[in-house]
């Protein structure tokens, strides 16, 4: 089957976007099929960095369509400046195709976003405040805007007109907060349909007729497992599916279409905002690990919360989207470290559990089991095969492999292209 689905096996910031760059270049379509421009991906090619939010990393790759499926969060305003930024960069986006079934962030979900958690206090959950969230409930609510609403001016204006009469009167009785003119809002996202409407696709279609000829398609994935609101440490979650079940319903494809699945792992394990966390580390090794791998945040710069890689966890992730290999990421890290390790289960009252809790109460309870493995102490960035890393950055990454029944498929040992070692045909 010429597909492969990329997804994250921890909470995100595993490296996916390089993964999903050496990917693409042996795709001819790559398609985003979750979440919002509160999701970063990194991509270094040749030495130049390149940030992308909502843009599929295949943008990079001349001539490679590249799709934002119904299940994207659209921020309308987020994109088009993405667009004019990579263009000034020399890169065409000429093939970006947008779904026509995507809903679309509108300025009240960012503010209800920022007003909600900052009313929920000590309890708030860590989001990046990007209308994210209230934008999935309203669809949820079916009050929601999509895409093709806002290519259809009289449509747009009439669910503009009930969306902001809900809006603006909770904002006003609940938060005390002002409201929106509809006017102003109206115009601005007509000027936004203007300028998208070249990239407007029924993206479910196109996509059946590129599996029926053949072609080799590329999922990509926002956040990551322990991020999925369904199957993720709930409520500290994003708002959509990011497990590689979460193409079917967010891209419009079939079961049977999904060929390979590659679960990416950091090397180590992070998180950003509020939430249950084994592993970490507040101590002079977890800033260590934050310092060496500039771990802070892509969009939102915060700094990530370290702590060592959790083989339960990934174990869970390779289960639920059925991974059929591992990209390990960010090996290079922890070149330094005299001890490396790896928790290996929990200790839950006494009693050892190899899973994670779906209650947070019983999670806190929880207190990580580890395997404590030498580390390697050696620069591995120039390897430019596996049998160049050193017998204990192997033993790590081999130890981590058995541990989550997953084999292993890429080994990345830096952040540019040609610092990856392949293991496995994916695609």
């Amino acid at each position: 089957m010429p597909s492969v689905v990329v997804v994250g096996a921890q909470w995100g910031d595993e490296g996916k976007g390089k993964i999903v760059d050496y990917l693409a270049e042996k795709s001819d379509i790559v398609v985003r099929y979750s979440g919002g421009s509160n999701a970063g991906h990194t991509v270094v090619v040749a030495g130049e960095e390149y940030k992308l939010r909502l843009l599929p990393s295949g943008i990079l790759h001349p001539g490679k369509l590249c799709v934002l499926g119904n299940g994207v969060a659209l921020d309308a305003k987020v994109i088009l400046g993405e667009i004019e930024a990579i263009n000034r960069r020399g890169i065409d986006t000429g093939n970006l195709r947008i779904s026509d079934r995507a809903h679309v962030i509108m300025p009240y979900h960012k503010a209800l976003d920022k007003l909600q958690e900052e009313y929920k206090g000590a309890s708030k959950i860590g989001t990046t405040q990007s209308g994210i969230g209230p934008c999935y409930a309203d669809k949820m609510a079916r009050t929601g805007i999509r895409v093709c609403d806002l290519m259809d001016e009289e449509i747009f204006a009439e669910k503009l007109k009930n969306c902001l009469a809900e809006k603006n009167l909770l904002l006003d009785k609940i938060y005390g907060a002002p409201g929106y003119d509809f006017a102003q809002v109206f115009a601005e996202y007509m000027e936004y349909a203007k300028k998208l409407r070249i990239y407007v696709v029924d993206a479910g279609f196109l996509l059946a007729k590129a599996i029926a000829g053949g072609k080799k398609i590329m999922y990509e994935g926002a956040q990551a497992t322990f991020l999925d609101i369904d199957h993720g440490s709930y409520p500290y979650v994003t708002s959509s599916n990011p497990i590689a079940g979460g193409v079917c319903t967010g891209a419009g494809v079939g079961p049977k279409s999904i060929g390979t699945v590659v679960g990416v792992v950091k090397a180590y394990s992070t998180r950003v905002g509020e939430g249950p966390f084994v592993t970490e580390l507040s101590d002079e090794t977890g800033d260590h690990i934050r310092d060496r791998g500039n771990e802070y945040g892509t969009v939102t710069k915060r700094p990530r919360r370290c702590g060592w890689v959790d083989a339960a966890v990934i174990k869970y992730a390779a289960r639920l989207s059925g991974m059929d290999y591992l990209a390990i990421t960010r090996l290079d890290i922890l070149d330094q470290l005299p001890v490396v390790k790896i928790c290996t289960g929990y200790s839950y009252e006494g009693q050892r559990i190899d899973y994670m809790p779906a209650s947070l109460k019983e999670l806190a309870k929880c207190r990580p089991l580890y395997e404590e493995l030498p580390g390697w102490q050696t620069d591995i960035s120039s390897a430019g095969s596996y049998g160049e890393l050193p017998a204990n950055a192997r033993r790590y990454i081999e130890r981590l492999s058995e541990l989550s029944g997953a084999p292993l498929g890429i080994v990345s040992v830096g952040p540019g292209r040609t610092q990856t070692i392949v293991l496995a045909d994916l695609l």
